[in-house]
């Protein structure tokens, strides 16, 4: 397709073909009920009148067929993980076998309730007690919960157990978190909302922990350092194992954010590097939907002297048969219920497909496209640091500020290439950032197509940087306000209310 194509009016006038506001007639059904045959209870009884509504709602009155059409072309409109790439960095959005959501949807792990008597369950509690297992031996700890819903959630999680072993020990002049400069942006959020006081430790030059810097840190007011490896700069850490070494000699603890074991499961664990906590994201790391809203995994695998924090209730093995098991100690419940089974049952789908040989594989494969996605574009896009990354390649859209084309420019034209735009602008104080994570699940063929088109997008800011900067040309919508967004967002159809 040619950027003149891609201006013309028939791409700046697409549309969504219709609201569904817009369709549809009234009285127009699209499934009608007989009669209730049961006396109508007076509304009055149900709702208090100072919770009813005085006008009728405004809805739209369609047949399954408008409404069926309506939502399918909104699906149309969105990139998908199914469809194309989504190199968003520190997301990892990669593509999810369809075989995880075939044995998720099998009667036995979809039709079964929460509260049902365990003797009824065995079998979905033994994926829960397994899949512990699997994701505490791949983390090198002892336990692991499976409750928490997401990222953010394991890591309240962790940093909550954090908290209740220095308080069991009398430690409670134990108030300061260390965050470095290279965590995951919500790190410094979880430790606030533990009730603790943030310091950030710098980076180096070359990405890494000032060890130095925090060493002077160090006293006994530190109940934790809250370490992201590989960083967000998308470095190893190698001088982790002398980082945590400090820690402990100052009696403080070390949360692990695992956010980033797409880059290194199956090769290092975390527990070995002396980490005492660690949070993953299933939805990442083992393959299960992530992104739209939906529901997510924060498991959070733990050291033996963290295992009688960890929430109640676990799934433990007793006599043969599988119960849950509580701890006097526990933090207690962090989520209703035992987590998000469906998204479990899809990670240790994913696990038990790939192995242990097929884990590391996955790791070793992300890291290799992320470094050839690197090589390709750093004479044009140069990267932040020098020498190999890990499953993540940051790299730097400066070239062509004096013709006003930025890295929201560019991420705005891969649109029109058919790609979804990288992270951008993270991490925070890296001019004109393009955080880049390919992922494993990329061909040949896909990276280098991506390549085309970044090198394209270059050759454009050269030759026309108008171009870029109105980009996208191909997308249903253009740019919008996006502050105006952010700060009035207008979800509702006029009248609606």
């Amino acid at each position: 397709m040619t950027a003149e194509a891609m201006q013309s009016p028939a791409f700046a006038n697409i549309r969504a073909e219709s609201y569904i506001f817009d369709v549809g007639a009234p009285e127009r059904r699209g499934i009608r009920f007989s009669k209730a045959d049961v006396p109508e209870e007076p509304l009055d009884n149900l709702v208090p009148p100072s919770f009813q509504r005085k006008t009728l709602l405004h809805l739209p009155e369609v047949s399954e067929r408008d409404a069926v059409g309506h939502f399918t072309r909104l699906s149309q409109l969105n990139f998908s993980i199914d469809t194309t790439m989504y190199p968003l960095g520190s997301c990892t959005m990669k593509y999810n076998p369809k075989v995880n959501d075939a044995i998720a949807s099998l009667p036995g792990f979809s039709h079964i309730h929460p509260l049902q008597p365990v003797e009824t369950v065995q079998g979905a509690l033994r994926l829960l007690y397994e899949l512990q297992g699997f994701l505490a031996e791949i983390a090198g700890m002892d336990a692991c919960t499976l409750q928490p819903a997401a990222g953010a959630h394991g890591e309240l999680t962790g940093m909550l157990m954090i908290r209740a072993y220095h308080e069991s020990r009398g430690e409670h002049q134990r108030t300061i978190v260390l965050v470095p400069a290279s965590a995951h942006g919500t790190n410094p959020a979880t430790a606030h909302m533990c009730g603790y006081t943030v310091r950030e430790i710098p980076s180096l030059g070359d990405g890494s922990i000032d060890l130095a810097a925090l060493e002077r840190a160090l006293d006994s007011s530190v109940a934790a350092l809250m370490l992201t490896n590989p960083n967000t700069y998308g470095r190893f850490e190698h001088h982790v194992a002398e980082a945590n070494a400090l820690v402990h000699r100052a009696g403080a603890q070390v949360y692990g954010d695992g956010a980033n074991m797409n880059a290194i499961m199956g090769i290092v664990r975390p527990g070995d590097l002396g980490f005492d906590v660690l949070h993953f994201n299933t939805h990442k790391t083992f393959s299960t939907p992530h992104g739209g809203g939906g529901p997510g995994a924060g498991p959070v695998a733990c050291r033996a002297h963290l295992t009688p924090y960890l929430p109640n209730p676990q799934v433990v093995l007793h006599e043969g048969i599988y119960r849950f098991g509580e701890s006097p100690e526990s933090i207690g419940r962090v989520r209703a219920f035992w987590g998000s089974f469906g998204v479990l049952v899809r990670a240790y789908v994913y696990i038990l497909a790939h192995g242990a040989e097929g884990l590391r594989q996955i790791s070793e494969d992300a890291v290799l496209a992320a470094n050839y996605l690197r090589v390709q574009l750093q004479d044009l896009y140069p990267a932040r640091f020098d020498g190999p990354c890990m499953h993540e390649t940051l790299l730097q859209a400066t070239r062509w500020r004096d013709a006003g084309v930025t890295a929201l420019d560019i991420a705005k034209r891969l649109l029109d290439y058919g790609f979804h735009a990288p992270t951008m602008y993270f991490p925070l104080g890296v001019p004109e950032a393009l955080l880049i994570e390919p992922t494993e699940t990329e061909s040949i063929e896909m990276l280098d197509h991506f390549v085309h088109a970044m090198r394209a997008i270059a050759q454009e800011a050269e030759s026309d940087p108008r171009l870029v900067r109105t980009a996208p040309h191909s997308a249903p919508y253009r740019r919008f306000d996006e502050v105006a967004a952010a700060r009035r967002p207008n979800i509702c159809f006029p009248g609606c209310l």
